[in-house]
């Protein structure tokens, strides 16, 4: 019988009590039980009421295990109505095996401490997480458990929620890198190829950890954008970033330009000094970009500064203690370098932590199209201008050898796209940014033989004709040849 009835029924019989002792020297007493039972009513509802909104399921029995109160959360999460239990010890019921097993109010009358467990909900044959807990009175005695029952497919769904926001936090945290990426200037790596995915992981390994980085490349490889792909996954994003190329100062300024100098160090000197780059970059990122040409007195220095993590200014007594991370990058073979005696060994090791070798452009032609379509649209965008490459214009771009790399790429779409005036970029204008001399060139490798070499540029030629006159009658006047003749080597060209 639920609590409810029991109170009501009550009640009912406290009334009818006072109704009956109307008159007499009981009557007042009869009133006052019937106003407490009413007060007791009022305070029960308003806790069945708060118990009814409780997510979880609720389940109270006395100190003996007899169940006094279950919520509505705890008959929608195991089925067992109020009617099955109330009024029943808990020992009983599981020893029917009927509506649950593994009570956990048992355990906490056994070891009269909090007890977390699960338990198997036999009518609807599913596990539930319940805890526990014993209440005391003042002489110690358990007089009553209160159990907390929730069900494991809630916890899933908070779990699954817990791991969408998760993603989300790491949508909004890329989200906000690349706005700060925009911010500052910091250039995307767009790439396809399988030789970038590789680069591509192990900048993505390597950015969190503060190791040195060596980043080797031809010129025009991409090697600044990869030292700007490490500093923005680094830890040390937030703070300085400097970058010195070593190659375009001048060998007797270098020194003074990394390790700055201390006033009257020498003719010439600041007033008050001047810290070098080395000290600007102090709890960030130094970028040591073609490091090959450091003449190889300084080598011994920065060799001194890298071990040491401190320096000396020229003409300073005391030292900078430096808190840095550093990357540096090179067109050269640095191993070559070592053994013509122009690079120092030790510090080839003490830079060469982890290595991230470029491949040229040639060598990962999977990456030009998508290159190619990126200048296209920003240099587009620049001159105000919508300018798309030619599916022939494409096919000479994937053709051709490109030694200045992704640099040469990206200046070529600068200006096919300034100089194109209407429509997709024709074969023949690339041909042209290609080959403003008119002179042959190869479009793949000079390794090549002499026949495929002047076979390439005698298929340039054709395709550059035909596309300027027009037709095949045009174009074979004047390239000279025959009809017949060029039809042919249009087939053998696979030109229609």
């Amino acid at each position: 019988m639920e609590g409810t009835e029991a109170l009501d029924r009550v009640r009912s019989s406290l009334l009818e009590l006072d109704r009956a002792l109307k008159g007499t020297d009981l009557e007042q007493q009869a009133a006052q039980a019937v106003g407490a039972l009413d007060q007791f009513q009022a305070g029960y509802y308003d806790f069945r009421e708060i118990c009814d909104n409780l997510y979880d399921g609720i389940h109270i029995t006395d100190g003996e295990g007899k169940v006094l109160f279950i919520n509505q959360a705890y008959t929608r999460t195991t089925g067992i109505r109020p009617a099955e239990i109330l009024g029943r010890k808990v020992a009983d019921i599981e020893a029917e095996g009927v509506l649950y097993r593994g009570s956990v109010t048992e355990q906490v009358l056994k070891r009269r401490e909090r007890v977390n467990s699960v338990a198997i909900i036999l009518k609807l044959d599913k596990e539930v997480l319940v805890t526990g807990n014993p209440v005391f009175d003042g002489a110690g005695n358990i007089k009553l458990v209160v159990t907390n029952t929730r069900d494991f497919p809630e916890l899933k769904r908070l779990e699954q929620r817990l791991l969408t926001m998760a993603e989300e936090s790491k949508k909004v945290n890329e989200e906000l890198a690349y706005l700060r990426r925009q911010q500052t200037g910091h250039k995307q790596i767009y790439y396809r190829s399988e030789a970038m995915r590789q680069v591509m992981e192990v900048v993505r390994t390597v950015s969190a950890a503060d190791v040195t980085v060596l980043i080797t490349g031809e010129s025009g490889t991409g090697k600044e954008l990869v030292a700007n792909e490490v500093y923005q996954r680094s830890e040390r994003r937030d703070k300085p970033f400097i970058k010195v190329n070593c190659a375009a100062i001048p060998s007797e300024l270098l020194e003074s330009e990394l390790f700055g100098y201390e006033e009257g160090a020498f003719t010439g000197a600041r007033r008050m000094g001047k810290a070098g780059m080395f000290e600007l970059a102090n709890t960030g990122v130094i970028l040591l970009d073609e490091i090959g040409d450091m003449p190889l007195p300084l080598q011994t220095k920065l060799l001194r500064v890298l071990q040491e993590r401190e320096l000396m200014r020229i003409g300073g007594s005391k030292p900078v203690k430096l808190d840095i991370r550093v990357i540096a990058s090179t067109n050269k073979d640095l191993r070559e370098e070592i053994k013509g005696g122009r690079f120092r060994e030790d510090l080839f090791y003490r830079l060469n932590v982890v290595p991230i070798a470029l491949k040229p452009l040639r060598e990962r032609r999977e990456d030009i199209p998508l290159l190619a379509e990126e200048f296209c649209r920003a240099y587009s965008k620049k001159y105000g201008k919508s300018v798309l490459l030619s599916p022939d214009g494409m096919d000479l771009l994937m053709e051709y050898h490109w030694p200045g790399n992704i640099r040469e790429l990206e200046n070529l779409i600068e200006r096919l796209v300034v100089t194109n005036d209407s429509g997709p970029i024709a074969r023949s204008s690339v041909f042209r940014a290609l080959n403003p001399n008119g002179l042959p060139f190869s479009p793949s490798e000079t390794s090549q033989t002499l026949k495929a070499q002047v076979g390439a540029f005698e298929r340039e030629l054709i395709l550059h004709t035909l596309e300027r006159e027009g037709s095949l009658r045009k174009a074979a006047r004047v390239l000279g040849v025959d009809h017949s003749t060029l039809v042919k080597k249009c087939r053998q060209y696979n030109r229609p």
